[in-house]
């Protein structure tokens, strides 16, 4: 879908891609419709922002309320982000969501001086207010479910994970997925590398880092990459594409977005995160009157994450579809307690 692009007033605060005018729902909500400030990388990344931007649609339609949603600039700061949160709630929109833990220093900050207006934040739970809700995600359920799916995939006993950033988020996409690729086979072998060490460098916003990384992995013998790297994660699906080896992608069902259509049949499946989701609970909750706040987190039981099966190669294969079975049923009763680091 192309959207028209229209810079915010304020200086410093990124693009804006839709505008509306104030709406209001049977006398219950009376903001001009939602706030969404994207992540690095921006709406177009296939993956984790652009699965924000679905559920901003849905609820845009649904609700019949307006929204706004703002892109990054390069290099932006702390102090940036909060003038364009700010800008977005001197306007009136509300909610407000920071698609991204980078965000959370501008959420507190911003939400403490506009009480009464709801907040989100995706992927961090470290703001404490009456007014903010932290979204979170068992990232590392789905990964253990991609691990399985890689082990069983596999016809070289050789996998390979490639993180964007070197943190403590993206250690839990690899823990999950190296445990559950050694639950079916504890002498697989898996290459592992991080882009960059700082999102500031591009490791989620940088196609051809991940592009040279699979690459690299490939040369080494991998057959099975999982790419947790937001728009770094396309250039591993295209390098797995052209190597003609699967590639799992991540947040989103990559197999069905439109901009990777060509690579598709390689893309094996994807570790999801009901990101769509969680942006359409707290604009429903907003439109409503009860706004979600404190921590809300997603898990294998409750849908929040899970794993795709829009490739019929993954669907209709009977291996592993009985090992991800198995996996799921042993992680909702508990059985299976998946690692985070």
């Amino acid at each position: 879908m192309t959207v028209a692009v229209v810079a915010l007033a304020a200086a410093g605060c990124g693009k804006s891609s839709s505008d509306s005018s104030d709406t209001s729902k049977d006398g219950k909500y009376s903001g001009k419709g939602i706030g969404l400030a994207y992540d690095i990388g921006g709406k177009g990344d296939q993956s984790f922002n652009d699965a924000a931007y679905a559920g901003f649609q849905k609820a845009e339609t649904e609700f019949k309320i307006g929204g706004r949603d703002v892109e990054p600039s390069d290099n932006e700061t702390d102090a940036d982000k909060v003038q364009r949160l700010e800008q977005l709630a001197k306007s009136g929109y509300n909610p407000i969501i920071g698609v991204g833990y980078v965000y959370a220093p501008a959420v507190k900050e911003v939400a403490a001086k506009y009480p009464k207006l709801t907040f989100g934040i995706i992927d961090d739970n470290s703001i404490t207010s009456k007014n903010v809700a932290d979204m979170v995600f068992h990232e590392e359920q789905s990964s253990y479910l991609a691990g399985v799916a890689a082990a069983k995939a596999t016809k070289k006993n050789h996998i390979g994970f490639i993180g964007g950033v070197d943190i403590p988020l993206i250690h839990k996409f690899e823990a999950g997925f190296v445990q559950g690729a050694q639950s079916v086979n504890p002498k697989i072998k898996i290459e592992k590398q991080y882009l960059t060490q700082t999102p500031q460098e591009g490791g989620f916003s940088s196609p051809d880092k991940g592009e040279n990384a699979a690459k690299g992995q490939i040369d080494s013998g991998a057959d099975v990459i999982y790419a947790a790297a937001g728009l770094s994660g396309q250039g591993v699906i295209k390098a797995a594409a052209e190597h003609k080896i699967w590639a799992i992608g991540v947040d989103s069902d990559q197999y069905k977005q439109d901009a990777l259509a060509k690579y598709k049949n390689y893309i094996l499946t994807s570790a999801l995160k009901n990101v769509d989701g969680a942006v359409y609970d707290l604009v429903k909750s907003v439109v409503n009157g009860k706004p979600l706040s404190g921590e809300v987190r997603g898990d294998l039981k409750s849908g929040g994450v899970g794993i795709a099966e829009s490739n019929p190669t993954f669907k209709n294969n009977a291996g592993i579809q009985a090992a991800i079975k198995k996996a799921e049923k042993g992680i909702k009763n508990g059985t299976i307690v998946v690692k985070t680091s």
